[in-house]
């Protein structure tokens, strides 16, 4: 496995790629006319998104205990508008209501910190400015979540979990009780009313559109693999999207006009668990482990993307043109989701070259574009290539695989990094993302997340003495075992 930073031309790149059976497209042509990163696109709806990047949601764990932006959100959602990029999705990962927030220190979105979350947006739309884009084609949404299995609103360290379904081992995994209740379907139906009042808000303080979040683990992800669950919400196709339908239905009354987007785990795999010889992550093979949205109902290493079609035909169906494609979680196979050299601490090493992960999402994610034109689609995966993301990015978008380029972990590090690529200045090595993990590291120890070993903000922070002695700690536990 051959570190990406290594290979320093296009002949190696290509050497590489084809050595370990991938095939990623390549396109370094800096001075293309008209420059593809620049084309705006257009939704149906007539909002105009000035440029093809976008900046992807990502929980800080930085907020106030009651739901409220700090000074950490606030700078994070500065240097999202100093990128350049013209479509901001979300911001961050904002929970409808307490009981669905991931740690304690997650944005909620109420009317007790709807001035907190404006805040954030006006920041934005400021540093924008101040680096000197227009105003025209920024185009910011707001994620709405429900953390669902992976909840924990009142401790860092305790779930309090709210399930669609008994998972045979997802709830040995995370000490989920076999007495813990399923949400009910009434409680469901609650639920879609917390949604659309969340949106009211959002429209309320101005932004664009709201991200009904469906992937990555969380409730509304989980609902599309409750195949054996009772009642309303699971078993059918029809059933399991039930809560997409009505809460498109809730919002487009509660706030006629706003956009909606989806960002959507396009497959899922199994867990995966780290060998306790090589630390190497290896699949959870058992027999009766429910087959994950996404994946094959033979096989659930391979991927099978005839529900994620039908998902998206729903979505047309729905009018909600706004797609963002991500893949996996973080919680039980991150390499699927999210490639990178370094795993997290608590995590494991990648079973395969980060690149067959970037490539694996960027192949699905073309099929799926291939199948609706019509969908403006943003791509995930991307961070991994490093120095070869603008000429992949620049390839993937030419083709028509891709609508967009979504990047999360790059902005950490670099926050002028799209800016860049969009006017050909040389990238600055010095702050590429070089995927350590220690952005996810830091909240699995209970700290704030930011770009530690890069970023000279998150350096000088107490918490970073506090990442080093618990990824020591860690290190020493795993050593013990």
């Amino acid at each position: 496995m051959l570190p990406i930073a290594k290979l320093k031309n296009k002949e190696q790149f290509l050497e590489y790629t084809n050595s370990i059976g991938i095939d990623l497209p390549l396109n370094d042509k800096n001075s293309e006319s008209p420059n593809p990163f620049l084309t705006p696109i257009q939704t149906r709806s007539g909002l105009t998104i000035g440029n093809r990047f976008c900046i992807h949601p990502m929980e800080g764990w930085d907020g106030m205990p009651d739901g409220n932006p700090t000074e950490h959100t606030i700078r994070r959602w500065k240097n999202f508008g100093l990128s350049g990029a013209k479509l901001i999705w979300g911001g961050e990962a904002v929970a409808v209501c307490h009981q669905g927030r991931a740690n304690p220190n997650q944005l909620i979105l109420n009317n007790s910190t709807k001035k907190g979350i404006e805040q954030l947006r006006l920041s934005l739309i400021e540093a924008h400015l101040n680096a000197g884009h227009q105003a025209d084609g920024l185009v910011i949404g707001l994620q709405l979540t429900h953390s669902g299995r992976f909840s924990k609103p009142d401790s860092k360290s305790q779930l309090q979990p709210v399930i669609a379904y008994h998972h045979s081992y997802l709830d040995d995994k995370f000490h989920v009780s076999p007495d813990t209740p399923i949400i009910t379907d009434t409680e469901l139906d609650d639920l879609v009313q917390t949604y659309a009042t969340a949106a009211r808000i959002a429209q309320k303080i101005g932004f664009d559109f709201v991200d009904i979040k469906h992937c990555h683990g969380y409730l509304l992800h989980e609902l599309l693999s409750a195949y054996n669950r009772p009642g309303r919400y699971g078993g059918s196709f029809e059933n399991r999207t039930r809560f997409l339908r009505e809460v498109v239905s809730a919002i487009r009354t509660e706030a006629p006009g706003l956009d909606i987007g989806v960002r959507l785990s396009m497959f899922d795999l199994v867990a995966f668990v780290p060998d306790l010889q090589t630390g190497i992550g290896i699949p959870v093979m058992r027999d009766g482990y429910p087959r994950p949205f996404g994946a094959s109902s033979h096989n659930s290493l391979s991927i099978d993307l005839d529900e994620p079609k039908l998902f998206l035909s729903l979505c047309s169906q729905l009018d909600i043109q706004l797609i963002n494609l991500t893949a996996g979680s973080p919680y039980y196979n991150p390499h699927i989701q999210r490639p990178a050299m370094f795993p997290p601490s608590d995590g494991y090493r990648p079973p395969e070259d980060p690149l067959v992960g970037v490539s694996r999402q960027i192949s699905a994610a073309a099929e799926l574009k291939a199948c609706f034109p019509e969908l403006i689609m943003v791509g995930s995966a991307y961070t991994y290539l490093q120095e070869w993301l603008p000429a992949v990015a620049r390839a993937v978008i030419t083709s028509g695989k891709i609508d967009i380029i979504g990047i999360g972990r790059m902005v950490l590090s670099y926050p002028n990094f799209p800016s860049d690529v969009m006017h050909d200045v040389p990238i600055n090595k010095k702050q590429i993302c070089r995927t350590f993990s220690d952005c996810t590291t830091a909240p699995r120890c209970g700290l704030i997340s930011g770009c530690y070993p890069l970023d000279h903000y998150y350096k000088t922070l107490q918490e970073a003495k506090e990442l080093i002695n618990q990824k020591l700690l860690m290190q020493k536990d795993k050593n013990n075992k």
